[in-house]
């Protein structure tokens, strides 16, 4: 078995003030030192590996594993890295665990804001690294980033590395952004390198002033785990779409357009339900896909939702992120996003061969080279929105030429496994850094 089960991890009564949360990292960051322990290499279980390097990975929740880490971990553990995987408890992880060849410790962590939980995982990462005694720590998500960063500090682990997938503070307003960048930027700080899954992400985090330009990298042309153009090749035989069309109902010669993600209102789903009340009533061959959960967090309202329920030419495939299926049943794929990190959704449409129409915000402008593999309108421009699907509805030739495109770009800039040969070349250059400057301190 390669699930660990930290001391512990039962449910804990939590609350929820962020000034309280504020106030905690405020003390961790004043007391850090108490925890510390110098760094060594590891054991486990009765191998001592004084040749490997111990890499923890900390996510917040199982499915940022499961989605942006997938052949990445084994990919590590074959070229001379020792790794591990720290998350929450849920679903399929013992089997990602399995599948990856890694241990997986479970300390339960709050995505929401919950101050006293967070200070009890916080504790828990501390002991954790105190017994693991890795030399990278590396956090993806604002959560986990956050907390692993402390804690890898805490514990004066040589090379901690936080992954910003996104910033979730450029939607939000008020005390929730202030607190939100403020978290970003303790996370970063505690950071002795940052990574950013786009160049446009990257970008906006300088001009957040989270760190200068030349204190964050970007893999390749971007990604966190770039895109398996096999596992995400286009349907030549035709045999999902038909598959994927019956079980929905979606007559064969149908137009459909889809959308992949959380259907929430930072996913553009009211902009996408406006647009489609436009395109429904021009083309009655038109289709609508939506692939994901409504969520009560930035809640579609009521009336869309409903609307987009009732509708006949609407299908609603709920949560199934074995995503291609869909892909293959797809004609144009569509994401109105307020913010992405990268949007790795438009990348598996291209792969797929699929025309993108997306917003020109942060993440899209990367996934989508306007005019050659898709098209870019701005945020909120429901007549632009429009216009650019009816043209990929109007010319099938388009949506082959770009889709086509799409899929080139796919392969070229961003495959899985050059991304993962430049973590593992950013991993070594990290600890020759850190070798290097404790050479200098001790002369």
């Amino acid at each position: 078995m390669l699930i660990r089960l930290t001391a512990g991890n039962g449910p804990t009564d939590c609350g929820t003030s962020a000034c309280m949360l504020t106030q905690v990292v405020g003390w961790f960051n004043r007391n850090a030192e108490i925890h510390a322990f110098p760094c060594q290499r590891f054991a486990l279980g009765t191998t001592c590996e004084t040749t490997m390097t111990r890499v923890i990975h900390v996510t917040t929740v199982p499915q940022t594993a499961t989605s942006f880490l997938v052949g990445q971990l084994s990919y590590l553990e074959q070229h001379g890295y020792r790794v591990s995987l720290v998350t929450s408890p849920g679903d399929g992880i013992d089997q990602f665990a399995e599948q990856e060849g890694i241990y997986c410790d479970i300390v339960p962590m709050r995505r929401s804001i919950a101050p006293m939980c967070d200070l009890l995982s916080l504790r828990r990462l501390v002991r954790l690294f105190r017994r693991l005694r890795p030399q990278i720590v590396h956090g993806h998500t604002p959560k986990a980033g956050l907390l692993s960063m402390l804690a890898a500090k805490a514990c004066r682990v040589p090379v901690r590395i936080y992954q910003l997938h996104g910033l979730r503070y450029e939607t939000a307003c008020g005390w929730q952004r202030s607190l939100l960048r403020g978290t970003e930027l303790t996370a970063c700080r505690a950071a002795t390198g940052r990574l950013c899954v786009s160049p446009s992400l990257k970008a906006a985090a300088v001009r957040g002033n989270l760190f200068r330009e030349a204190e964050a990298s970007v893999l390749q042309q971007g990604s966190a785990n770039g895109v398996d153009a096999a596992k995400f090749a286009p349907d030549r035989t035709g045999m999902l779409r038909r598959q994927v069309r019956r079980r929905f109902g979606i007559p064969e010669d149908a137009i459909l357009m889809g959308f992949i993600g959380r259907l929430v209102k930072d996913k553009g789903i009211i902009e996408l339900h406006e647009a489609w009340q436009q395109l429904r009533r021009e083309f009655p061959q038109l289709h609508l896909m939506l692939v994901g959960p409504f969520e009560s967090g930035d809640a579609v309202p009521s009336e869309q939702r409903a609307a987009l329920e009732a509708d006949p030419r609407v299908h609603l495939a709920g949560v199934d992120w074995c995503a291609r299926p869909y892909y293959a049943a797809m004609d144009v794929f569509v994401l109105p996003s307020h913010r992405e990190g990268l949007g790795v959704v438009l990348l598996e449409a291209a792969a797929m061969e699929l025309p993108t129409v997306a917003t020109r915000v942060t993440g899209c402008v990367d996934a989508v080279a306007d005019g050659e593999t898709g098209t870019l309108v701005p945020l909120g421009g429901i007549a632009q929105l429009v216009n650019a699907i009816r043209r990929y509805v109007n010319e099938p030739a388009l949506r082959r030429q770009h889709g086509e495109a799409g899929r080139q770009r796919v392969i070229q800039e961003f495959r899985s496994t050059a991304i993962w040969s430049s973590l593992a070349d950013y991993y070594a250059q990290s600890l020759q850094q850190y070798e290097s400057s404790s050479q200098l301190k001790a002369a």
